[in-house]
């Protein structure tokens, strides 16, 4: 049986989602707590990594049920979410076909960060939000935005993980990337067919930097569709992770 799993997780006291060898990944704590239920190792495949400090509320993953083990889908949740920490919940159990992968079935995600206003960050926001007092434009940012959307060479929005390779791809299609008015400023929304390493952080800095007049449209417009070899430059600033929440996974 694979069971399709969708977890939710505050990510400032861990060190991203994928496994690391000191063992304090969500995915290790999540393959802990579901060995410990099936009483043997269980991996699990993610929907994709998010960074230190970044957190999810519709982060998606599978693994395959023991042979023998004919828990019901719905039991998982309690037992497992008992053996893990507060800050992580598996908040969904399904049973999917054999052939669903959670990373190579996904068509679209969807990340949200939120921009705080307040001359003062409140005490709960804090590892949340991105606190910007500095006044920024509505219409710029929504303009900068607008220059976002669409099929584009994101290279200069993608730090380097070390393992690129000239056949690496670049391009990725942001469906949406929209602004909403919340109590204490906005939340960006970006809808795409995947996001390179720290895009979503990298798109936000630039587009908060136009809003507040550091950084020409003109200037933004010129950071994408790059020919390779000819750069005109880089993102200018890769927002804080705290802002910053895998919202769901979209399976078409």
């Amino acid at each position: 049986m694979r069971l399709k799993l969708t977890i939710a997780y505050d990510g400032r006291p861990y060190e991203g989602w994928a496994t690391q060898p000191g063992g304090n990944t969500v995915q290790d704590l999540i393959e802990k707590a579901l060995s410990a239920v099936a009483k043997e190792e269980i991996r699990i495949h993610g929907a994709g990594r998010t960074d230190t400090g970044v957190h999810a509320i519709g982060q998606i993953a599978h693994f395959d049920a023991p042979q023998g083990l004919r828990m019901n889908p719905f039991n998982w949740v309690p037992a497992v979410n008992t053996k893990l920490p507060a800050t992580i919940r598996v908040m969904d159990c399904a049973e999917v076909g054999s052939d669903f992968h959670a990373r190579f079935a996904a068509v679209a995600k969807t990340y949200t960060y939120d921009l705080c206003l307040a001359p003062v960050l409140p005490p709960l926001m804090a590892g949340l939000a991105w606190h910007l007092p500095r006044q920024l434009d509505p219409a710029t940012l929504e303009q900068a935005l607008e220059i976002l959307r669409g099929e584009h060479d994101f290279r200069a929005f993608a730090a380097k993980r070390g393992n690129e390779t000239d056949a690496t791809r670049y391009t990725r299609l942001l469906s949406r990337c929209d602004l909403e008015v919340t109590g204490s400023g906005y939340r960006i929304s970006y809808t795409g067919s995947g996001f390179l390493y720290k895009m979503a952080r990298l798109l936000t800095g630039a587009v908060v930097y136009a809003a507040q007049g550091r950084l020409r449209l003109d200037d933004l417009s010129l950071l994408l569709d790059q020919p390779a070899g000819l750069p005109h430059g880089r993102a200018p600033y890769c927002a804080p992770a705290g802002g910053l929440v895998l919202d769901s996974v979209d399976y078409g």
